[in-house]
């Protein structure tokens, strides 16, 4: 049997495949984990920009969650929106902006790496943007991902 983060792969990335227009990546939870980070992963999250977030939108309407609403709206804003999918949601930040206390600011992604799941190739971060990006985002959990990932063998702390 699948686990849950292989499932949503196998089904939501061949359609970000055909339906993005702009690079797209994992982030957070799921992102870590498939870096190798021992982390438990409750939903897939995807930074795209704020035109293939719209185009998803309409794409997967048949999915959307609507009405929910991510916690953190002080410290980030996107054009977001939360999907079923099976094994978990998936939850997509268009243009994703940070407020750690200096105005708003571009989540970017510097340099992504693929990683083979179930055969497919999926975009992440790198070990080292990982744990840039967690640490900006500054939360507990985010802090103590980056710090799982700082562990893993291989990696300079």
């Amino acid at each position: 049997m699948r686990d849950a983060l292989e499932q949503v792969i196998l089904d939501a990335v061949p359609q970000l495949r055909r339906l993005c227009r702009d690079p797209w990546q994992l982030i957070g939870s799921a992102a870590a984990r498939l870096a190798g980070a021992d982390v438990s992963v409750a939903d897939l999250d995807l930074l795209t920009s704020a035109a293939d977030a719209a185009r998803l939108t309409d794409a997967w309407r048949d999915r959307l969650e609507a009405g929910y609403e991510p916690a953190g709206a002080e410290r980030f804003r996107s054009l977001f929106a939360r999907f079923r999918f099976p094994g978990m949601p998936v939850e997509v930040m268009g243009a994703l902006e940070l407020n750690a206390g200096q105005g708003w600011q571009p989540v970017a992604v510097h340099e992504t790496v693929q990683v083979r799941v179930a055969g497919l190739d999926v975009p992440v971060p790198s070990i080292p943007e990982q744990i840039r990006i967690l640490e900006s985002f500054a939360r507990p959990k985010d802090l103590h991902r980056a710090a799982l990932l700082r562990a893993l063998p291989g990696t300079a702390s």
